[in-house]
């Protein structure tokens, strides 16, 4: 992806790859599908890490009035929405100031992220007064699950999901491009640096939480404090049993919350983005209304388009908990394939012809291409297998149902009625300086 952004470097990102890559006769249908899947997986990402930080929030006020066993007050459904809704408002907000501003959000995210994590690794482990063994950290598989699932290569291939997961959202910078100096290498550089910090930081502040995991089963049941909040009950329970009660542990929810606002906030940030390169280019109903910009060149109505697509994704949640993951699954899953489409055009027609930017892999580039394209190939399988066992209609993994009807409506609407106006990203800007 790094070496397809330095050649195009454009807002459109993925899409506009897609479409280059593919020629004159397959570039429109190329652009159409890996726009789509791009544009509703970032809006899913941004529905899921919001939701997520509403919990949190949640269950940070559930353990500051006392926990589930003190009589706390834990939020129902229709309070979580509203703190989703609230957190949605202010990310919008924010991305509605000018550039320079989100630069500095964007400066002060990363450095939160990096010294706050660094800080959590170090102390949770230091505080708990009980820690588990090198080998409980490395070695054991949680069988007693309570889900069914007793296979330790089957839990191992569901662990990768979280992983995968976390790992998305990189091709924001491609989206950045067009208000990034030096965009053919700054553009890779912070595609292959968010990459390589999140393998090496995140990996260190798993194993200082999973050195201060004794009780899995505890941290996982709905009758702790934390209502079952596995990483809450982790942190409020390192400092209970040391200090006699949790404050230290909530303090450290609070910021591990606030890392979570700021990537909601670049999640606005890339959607906005993307979505104004899309109806730039005629792909969205109302074009004409989203690729507006303000007089600090903000795409204003983008921004509030994301933000309120990502609040109604959301509402799935109060009618069925099963529907909305099902949703938000779409975040990943259809992400990875909108990343593999463009490498896979890359790797296929455009074998001969993709003339490379400053950033390359050389005659790696053809290798490092299909390995990732049977990757992605591999957890689109996999991420579709069910999650617990047995199979019933509130078990069952409805992935490849949400994956596969947002395939469905992209392929029937483009053989209805985009194939004979969509001709394609009509934008070729210079913004290599």
């Amino acid at each position: 992806m790094a070496e397809i952004c330095s050649s195009y470097p454009t807002s459109g990102g993925l899409y506009y790859w897609s479409a280059k890559l593919c020629g004159n006769e397959w570039g429109p249908l190329a652009a159409w599908l890996t726009g789509w899947f791009n544009i509703v997986g970032q809006w899913a990402v941004t529905t899921s890490v919001d939701f997520s930080l509403a919990q949190l929030i949640q269950v940070i006020i559930l353990l500051s009035t006392g926990g589930k066993n003190g009589g706390g007050y834990e939020a129902s459904k229709y309070v979580v929405i509203c703190f989703h809704g609230a957190i949605l408002l202010i990310h919008a907000i924010l991305n509605s100031l000018p550039i320079s501003w989100l630069s500095f959000f964007g400066q002060l995210a990363a450095a939160w992220n990096i010294v706050g994590v660094f800080v959590l690794m170090i102390l949770i482990p230091t505080v708990a007064t009980e820690k588990a063994s090198a080998k409980f950290v490395f070695t054991h598989f949680n069988t007693d699950n309570g889900e069914g699932i007793h296979s330790k290569l089957y839990i191992f291939v569901l662990g990768l999901l979280m992983s995968q997961y976390t790992l998305t959202g990189y091709d924001a910078s491609a989206h950045m491009t067009e208000e990034t100096k030096n965009a053919d290498k700054n553009g890779p550089k912070g595609i292959i640096s968010a990459i390589g910090i999140s393998i090496v930081v995140g990996w260190g502040y798993l194993l200082g939480i999973t050195f201060a995991v004794t009780n899995i089963p505890y941290l996982l049941s709905s009758d702790n404090d934390a209502g079952g909040y596995a990483i809450a009950e982790v942190f409020y329970q390192v400092f209970k049993s040391r200090y006699g009660n949790g404050v230290g542990g909530i303090i450290c929810l609070g910021a591990i919350s606030v890392a979570i606002f700021f990537c909601g906030m670049s999640s606005v940030t890339s959607n906005s983005r993307m979505a104004y390169a899309f109806s730039r280019d005629g792909a969205m109903p109302f074009s004409s209304l989203w690729h507006r910009v303000n007089k600090q060149e903000v795409p204003i109505n983008a921004v509030w388009l994301s933000a309120f697509i990502s609040f109604c994704m959301a509402l799935t949640s109060l009618g069925s908990l099963v529907a909305f993951q099902a949703m938000v699954s779409i975040a990943t899953i259809g992400l990875y394939i909108a990343y593999a489409l463009p490498i896979f055009f890359r790797v296929t027609l455009a074998r001969k012809s993709f003339v490379p930017g400053p950033f390359n892999l050389g005659r790696y580039g053809v290798l490092v291409g299909w390995v990732a394209v049977l990757w992605v190939s591999t957890i689109t399988v996999l991420f579709s297998l069910p999650v617990a066992y047995p199979v019933t209609k509130d078990t069952l993994n409805y992935t490849p149902v949400a994956v596969g009807g947002l395939l469905i409506l992209t392929v029937s609407s483009w053989i209805l009625s985009a194939r004979h106006w969509f001709k394609g990203p009509i934008t070729n800007i210079d913004i290599s300086v």
